[in-house]
């Protein structure tokens, strides 16, 4: 497990300073979040805000993890949901990726009003290595049968509001379908919806993690691999599915 460096949050420094800067931030976030939109650059804001966060709390805090985590959501798309349901689709991912930023830096902020406080001294990684997979995983496990067309998978995301689908073969789980899976590999290779089957574009083997390991191994599994969902097991049955979604709500939480 990587060593957190000494942040100057855990040395006592600048907290009324960053606390201006954070507010500053979520002052200048407000236009995003507006319906009529803003005229700056959202890629250019999240730099700066993964920037202060890097300074306030230290380069691989959670802080800076949980906003990169927030940002899945916009680049993911549902292009490839059906006609119908794409447009609002992709604006609905787009503005829940936007909440989730907002969020994140309301939290922050709550963190740095905690130090000022004097209520920071417990350890957070202490706190941190005691929460487990299964805490926060969803336990309700979703599939679709390897033979369904893509346009099947992409309406069954939609209505179930999920991110992923495991894909079975009638006896077996033998991979998993994600929106980014839709996205990437289906219409970035002119597939058509209509007549492809799941089979062709889900991912393959289904990673992994029992339901005991601590949230990190699962946060650091996703960083590895490049992935949005990992299946839980318990005993080596697939029992959950634990996705970004999720490391968010958790983040939320640890104030």
């Amino acid at each position: 497990m990587q060593k957190r460096a000494p942040s100057r949050l855990t040395r006592g420094l600048f907290i009324e300073r960053d606390l201006e800067r954070l507010t500053d931030l979520l002052t200048r976030f407000k236009p995003f979040l507006s319906r009529r939109g803003s005229t700056g650059s959202l890629v250019a804001f999240d730099r700066i805000t993964e920037q202060t966060l890097s300074e306030i709390f230290g380069a691989s805090s959670e802080w800076l993890e949980a906003y990169q985590y927030a940002k899945f959501g916009e680049a993911a798309g549902l292009v490839n949901l059906p006609e119908e349901a794409q447009e609002s689709g992709a604006q609905d991912l787009e503005r829940e990726s936007l909440q989730q930023r907002k969020r994140v830096l309301e939290s922050a902020m709550a963190e740095l009003e905690k130090h000022r406080a004097g209520n920071g001294k417990r350890s957070r990684r202490s706190a941190k290595s005691a929460i487990r997979v299964a805490d926060y995983m969803s336990p309700e496990v979703r599939s679709i049968r390897v033979d369904a067309t893509l346009k099947e998978a992409g309406r069954l995301l939609q209505k179930l509001k999920v991110g992923s689908l495991l894909v079975d073969d009638g006896r077996r789980y033998i991979g998993i379908i994600t929106d980014t899976d839709l996205s990437r590999k289906a219409v970035a290779r002119g597939l058509d919806p209509n007549t492809t089957t799941v089979k062709t574009c889900m991912s393959r083997p289904i990673l992994t993690i029992e339901d005991d390991e601590p949230l990190e191994a699962a946060v650091k599994m996703m960083k590895e691999n490049g992935v949005r969902h990992l299946a839980i097991t318990e005993d080596g049955t697939i029992i959950g599915v634990l996705s970004v979604s999720d490391l968010l709500r958790y983040y939320s939480n640890i104030t």
